[in-house]
Parts: structure tokens; sequence; C-alpha cells
């Protein structure tokens, strides 16, 4: 049995595309000889509800139909288990589904997973949450909360640009003391992101050297020089070559804190939460399996 988990909305997508969904993702698993249950996601939390329910059902693959936020809950739910998660990329930017080249394509993408074999992948932790992509602190988990605002009117990729371009010109960095596997530093940043995957999303590629399956997670630090300076080396995020930007640094590690003197707004695979004053990361090496 193939589940199949859609959040009716991602992407921009009306609520009335829900059943649209449904029978494309049934029709797609019945044409490879195999049944299907379709769910649709009502709520925030449902999707790791349904994976971790049809993961104890017996399913062979749970695929997940929609952005990263959806894609985070089902993987969280699947961690450590031995059944693997299939993508359909449907969200703003859609990170993990790039670097894993997964067709945009639902049908594609849904013959691509069930043709697959599984294969392991990383998971990294921060704070109790589970992340497959990546975590961040500091202006990108500010913009993950404006974009997810109740009172955001603007979603999918022209929104998450004008909240960015705003937080350009407003955005403060801040000070913070970061230890990654014993080494301590201390650094004033624009952000500090906690990379498994190498993408953002939309192919701006925070982390270019990231690997999915290597135990260690890539810790990007960037420090302003200048603010007109952080606009024009923004370009570098979609050519592959942000560690050369003045005042980035990179690293590789297995456990990663970060202390401030202020509690700390950081993002899960985009979806933003309240921190305290020290924030905790490490990475789970194999404990997700994947079929792309």
């Amino acid at each position: 049995m193939i589940a199949i988990i859609i959040n009716p909305i991602s992407g921009g997508a009306r609520p009335g595309q829900a059943e649209t969904r449904a029978e494309l993702a049934a029709g797609a698993v019945r044409a490879h000889g195999e049944d299907a249950q379709v769910f649709v996601t009502l709520r925030g939390g449902h999707a790791h509800e349904l994976a971790k329910a049809a993961a104890a059902d017996g399913a062979r693959v749970v695929i997940a139909w929609g952005g990263d936020g959806t894609i985070n809950e089902t993987a969280s739910a699947l961690a450590f288990g031995p059944v693997p998660l299939g993508i359909i990329p449907a969200g703003s930017g859609n990170g993990l589904a790039r670097e894993l080249q997964i067709s945009g394509d639902p049908r594609q993408a849904i013959a691509n997973a069930l043709g697959a074999a599984p294969r392991p992948m990383d998971v990294g932790e921060i704070e109790g949450r589970l992340f497959v992509n990546l975590t961040g602190i500091g202006m990108d988990a500010h913009v993950a909360a404006r974009f997810n605002a109740p009172d955001n009117p603007r979603r999918g990729f022209r929104g998450y640009v004008a909240i960015t371009s705003r937080a350009l010109l407003q955005y403060v960095p801040q000070r913070y003391r970061i230890t990654a596997d014993g080494r301590t530093v201390a650094r004033t940043a624009l952000l500090v992101a906690i990379a498994n995957s190498p993408q953002f999303g939309n192919g701006a590629r925070i982390a270019p050297g990231a690997v999915l399956d290597d135990g260690l997670l890539d810790l990007v630090t960037i420090e302003e020089r200048s603010r007109l300076a952080t606009v024009w080396n923004m370009r570098r995020l979609f050519n592959g070559t942000v560690g050369r930007i003045p005042g980035c640094t990179i690293a590789r590690a297995r456990d990663i804190a970060i202390e401030s003197d202020l509690p700390m707004t950081f993002h899960v695979d985009g979806e933003p939460f309240q921190g305290g004053t020290r924030l905790q990361a490490r990475v789970h090496h194999h404990a997700l399996k994947i079929c792309a």
C-alpha cells in the first residue's frame, strides 16, 4: 500500500483543488500497479499524524505532496523507522526537492518515487525539532516568521521576495556565541544557517557543499560588512559562490550550540519558532529513508 498525504493549499492552491489532487494521486499509483490510500491534511501537524498512522498500517512508502512544512511533518514521523519518504513538491521554495532533483510534475514524481530504491539520508535536530533541509537563526528566521504570519496576504515566491527585500533594508544583525564540535567563536551575524541540504529553495544555495548523507551539518555564518555589500552579494546565493561573500564562514560539525543575550527566533524547514537564549542542534546520521 502507498500512502499519499496532500496539503490542499500548498503553493497557493485553492482549497477546491484537494479533490483534484487526490484523484490524480490515486490514479498515478494505480497506473503503477499498486493500491493507494490518499489523505488530505486539515490543519498544522496533521501530516505528521497521518504519516505515523500510515507507517503503522504497513505503508510501503509515504509520499508527501506539499511544501517544506508538509515534507518536514511527514519526514519527522518516518524518521528512525523503516518506511521511506517520497515527495511531490508543491511549495514556495521546495529546497529539498530541488536538491533531490524531484520532478515538479505530480505524476512523474509519484512514478519516480515508486520506482526508486530507498536510500538513507541524514536528519538534523534543533531544540527537539527535526529538520530535513535546514534550520536558521537571524534574518532568514525573521523572514520565515513574517512569511508565515497570519496577517501576511502574499504567499508564494513573490511574497517571499517582498518580505526578504524589506528585511534587507531593516534587519539588524545580532551577536552570537557559536560552538561547533567544541570550538567556540563570537560573531555579529546577519544570519546563522545550519544546513543538511544546500538549498534555501528556488535555487538559492546557502551551503553549496552540503551533502545529505555525510553525517555532518554545514554551519554557515554571514557577518555583515555593509548593507550595500550584503544586497550586492545576494547574487552569490544563486551561483554557488556564497563562501566568497566577505564575512562568510562555512564549517562542518555534528553538534552545534548557539547562544545570544536575547531569546532567538529560529526556523525549522521554513517554519518559525521562538527559542531561548541557547539553541542546541545535532545531526542524526542516516535517520531517514528517501525514495527519489
